[in-house]
C-alpha cells in the first residue's frame, strides 16, 4: 500500500452530501486536503470516483430525498453534475490542482473503441498533472443510475489506469461480521479469498436515502478488483488519510488474481446483455471447455434486439449463462445464420458471412 503511486479513490453521495440534499463543503474540502497531500508535488497519481450528483441536485430543485423516477433522477444529476465539479474545482484550486471531468456510462466500458478512448482520456490528464474526477453519466443514462453507486465502476476504473490500490470511502469504517451498530460487531481486518466472508450478511443501502449502494456493492467492487490484481482498502471517508498513509484502517482486501485484458472485464461486470443466444451442448462444451468462438452451426435460438457489437448472453439449452460476448450480427441476421456452417453461408449470402458470431476474444466465461 505505501509504494503504490497510482491510486484510484472513491467517495459515496453520503459523505459528500447532507441527508436533505445538497454538497457539504467542509466534507468536499476535508477530502481534496487529504488527496492533495498524498499527491506530494506529483509523486503519486490520484482517479477520484465521485458520486454525488443526484444528490446534490435535490435541495436546488426542492426535492426532499430521492426520487424514484427515472426523470427526476436525470433532472437532479443534470443540475448537481455542475456543482459537484464546481465544488471540486474550486476546492482543489486552493492548491493550485486543476481537475478534469469525465462523465462513463456502461457503453462507454463495454465497447472496444469507447474503453480505449476512455483510457487514452485518463492517461493524458494525469500525464498533464490534472486530477480525473470520474463520474456516471447520469443526466443521460437509463440503467448506469442503478449501477451500485460508483462502486463498480471505480473497480473498472481501477483496472483500466493500471492503479496500484483502489481505496472505497463510504460512512462505515470498514466490513463488519455483523451490524456495526450492534454490541458485539467486530471489524473484519483482512479478506485474503471470498471464502473469508462467506458467512457475513452484508447490509444495503445506508439510513441517508442519498446514495444507491451500500455495502454489498462495495464488496462486490473489492472482488471485481482484487482479482484483477488490484488490492482495495474499505474504510469511512473520515479515515481517509489513514487509508492512504498505509496505516491500519478498515478492511483490506488482498489480491486473489491477476490482470486480465481491460475490454474483457468491463464486458464482464459492466455490459448489459442486449438479448441471448442459446446454443447447442456441442456449442457450449466448444465454447465453455475449449475456449473456442461460437459459430453459427452450434446456435439453437435467439432472443432479444440488438445490434452487431452489442453484448450477448450465450445460454445453454436450460437457460443458464454460461458466456457473454460481443456479437458480430444484427439479432435479425441471426435466424438465417442457425445451424449453419460458415462456408455454406459464404457461398449463398457472401463472404462477410463467413465469421464467427461471436468471437472468443471478444467473449468471457461467467462462473456457474
Amino acid at each position: 500500500m505505501a509504494e503504490a503511486r497510482r491510486i484510484v479513490v472513491k467517495i459515496g453521495s453520503s459523505s459528500l452530501t447532507t441527508a436533505e440534499g445538497g454538497l457539504d463543503a467542509d466534507r468536499v474540502d476535508a477530502l481534496v486536503d487529504v488527496l492533495t497531500k498524498v499527491r506530494n508535488g506529483g509523486a503519486k497519481e490520484i482517479v477520484l470516483v465521485s458520486s454525488g450528483a443526484i444528490a446534490a441536485g435535490l435541495a436546488p430543485l426542492g426535492l426532499r430525498r430521492r426520487p424514484k423516477d427515472l426523470a427526476r433522477q436525470q433532472a437532479a444529476a443534470s443540475v448537481g453534475q455542475g456543482l459537484l465539479v464546481a465544488r471540486y474545482t474550486a476546492s482543489f484550486a486552493r492548491y493550485g490542482v486543476r481537475v478534469g471531468q469525465v462523465l462513463l456510462t456502461s457503453d462507454d466500458m463495454a465497447r472496444r473503441a469507447h474503453h480505449r478512448n476512455a483510457s487514452r482520456t485518463l492517461d493524458q490528464l494525469l500525464a498533464m498533472g490534472a486530477l480525473p474526477v470520474v463520474n456516471e453519466n447520469d443526466t443521460v443514462a437509463t440503467d448506469e443510475i442503478r449501477f451500485g453507486d460508483n462502486d463498480r465502476l471505480a473497480a473498472l476504473v481501477a483496472h483500466l489506469v493500471h492503479a496500484d490500490l483502489l481505496v472505497l470511502l463510504s460512512d462505515v469504517d470498514g466490513l463488519y461480521g455483523g451490524d456495526p451498530a450492534k454490541p458485539g460487531s467486530s471489524r473484519i481486518s483482512e479478506v485474503r479469498s471470498p471464502a473469508d466472508i462467506a458467512h457475513v450478511k452484508i447490509g444495503s443501502a445506508g439510513k441517508a436515502g442519498v446514495g444507491t449502494g451500500g455495502m454489498v456493492t462495495k464488496v462486490e467492487a473489492a472482488g471485481i478488483a482484487a482479482a484483477a490484481g488490484i488490492p482495495v482498502v474499505l474504510t469511512s471517508a473520515v479515515h481517509a488519510a489513514d487509508a492512504l498513509a498505509a496505516r491500519d484502517t478498515g478492511t483490506y482486501f488482498h489480491r486473489t488474481g491477476r490482470r486480465s485484458a481491460d475490454r474483457l472485464l468491463w464486458l464482464q461486470h459492466a455490459s448489459t446483455p442486449q438479448g441471448a443466444l442459446t446454443l447447442d451442448d456441442g456449442a457450449v462444451k466448444a465454447v465453455v471447455e475449449g475456449r473456442k468462438s461460437l459459430l453459427p452451426a452450434g446456435i439453437a435460438a435467439v432472443e432479444g434486439e440488438f445490434n452487431a457489437g452489442d453484448p450477448v448472453e450465450l445460454r445453454d439449452t436450460t437457460g443458464r449463462a454460461v458466456a457473454r460476448g460481443l456479437v458480430n450480427f444484427d439479432a435479425k441476421e441471426i435466424p438465417q445464420l442457425i445451424g449453419r456452417s460458415t462456408r455454406e453461408l459464404a457461398r449463398e449470402l457472401g463472404p462477410a458471412y463467413e465469421r464467427e458470431v461471436v468471437h472468443r476474444d471478444d467473449l468471457v466465461l461467467l462462473r456457474a
